[in-house]
């Protein structure tokens, strides 16, 4: 399979799929998005706008068996995401799957199983690891460039009061944090290679069984964390990494070249600033690469249900306290 391209089937035509997800994989080397899985001919057909010639499933069962498909990517809403990535395996295709992957720690584990049992690739798609700016922050921080790091600050906000909008609807997995807790909290964890050992205080404003709005600090083994997200504030991002010998701050840190040019800038005691830019990049052409690559070759993916589980169980402990 090493030089196989790798033929890609969609569960859903979320809009997120058609505007982000469907693209990259059709412009993905070794990528070729081959089948979506809808009930409306019409959604289906924006997609073959930019990829002619896919088939269009009927139903999401059709599509995971049609044997012309090796990989599956779901964008469907959150609580439905194990339960198709499960029946994915189960039809010995590979699956890369929207975040959170779970809704909570048992249902990973329960993917987990589901993954070791049938063999196959299975994965969170957290495409920021893939972003040479965050793979650049953390061999700078691997490298001393802030010298001793002592804390970490994160921040993920935008707006969005719309009640039929899926983030705002309790029962299938709204509020901030499941869907962008993931970020503030998964990025500090893959930058530093750390585990928190304690969760110290949290304010979690909820409102219709979800949260809006999500503070929270922890304490890992060589630094401390504070971070927050927020579903009714003005759209923020950045990241900051504080040593003892300098700051690193990502200003764009999860959706370059959409909310703004993704940066990383390096601040020293000295008052000196040195600024590098990744113009360009697609983060989600990136995670499919990487994804088919691991899926052709069986070298290890670079976010596995295993780190996706520690950013999980961090985002329970939250969610309990509110």
């Amino acid at each position: 399979m090493s030089d196989k391209t790798i033929r890609w089937g969609i569960l859903g035509a979320a809009n997120f799929a058609l505007n982000h997800m469907g693209p990259a994989i059709h412009a993905a080397k070794g990528a070729q998005l081959a089948a979506v899985a809808s009930s409306s001919a019409e959604k289906v057909a924006a997609f073959e706008a930019f990829a002619p010639g896919l088939r269009h499933h009927t139903s999401y069962e059709a599509l995971l068996a049609d044997p012309e498909i090796d990989a599956v990517y779901i964008p469907l809403p959150n609580h439905l995401h194990v339960e198709w990535a499960i029946k994915t395996l189960e039809a010995g295709k590979a699956v890369l799957c929207e975040k959170p992957i779970g809704m909570d720690v048992a249902e990973i584990d329960r993917l987990i199983a589901a993954r070791d049992k049938a063999g196959i690739l299975a994965a969170e798609a957290f495409m920021i690891v893939h972003h040479p700016q965050w793979q650049r922050a953390k061999a700078l921080l691997e490298e001393g460039a802030i010298g001793t790091l002592r804390h970490v600050n994160a921040v993920f906000s935008y707006f969005n009061d719309d009640p039929a909008n899926i983030r705002n609807q309790a029962d299938i997995g709204g509020g901030g944090l499941r869907d962008i807790g993931c970020y503030v909290l998964g990025g500090a964890r893959f930058v530093t290679g750390e585990e928190p050992v304690s969760l110290d205080h949290t304010r979690v404003q909820m409102e219709n069984g979800i949260d809006l709005f999500a503070d929270m600090s922890f304490t890992f083994p060589s630094f401390t964390y504070q971070g927050y997200t927020a579903i009714r504030m003005a759209p923020r991002q950045e990241v900051h990494f504080h040593g003892d010998a300098g700051v690193m701050s990502l200003t764009c840190p999860f959706n370059a070249a959409v909310f703004d040019q993704a940066e990383l800038v390096l601040s020293r005691p000295d008052q000196s600033r040195r600024v590098e830019r990744f113009p360009g990049v697609n983060h989600y052409v990136l995670q499919v690469e990487a994804f088919g690559h691991a899926l052709r070759t069986g070298e290890a993916y670079l976010w596995p249900l295993e780190q996706a589980r520690g950013t999980q169980a961090m985002v329970d402990q939250v969610l309990a306290t509110a």
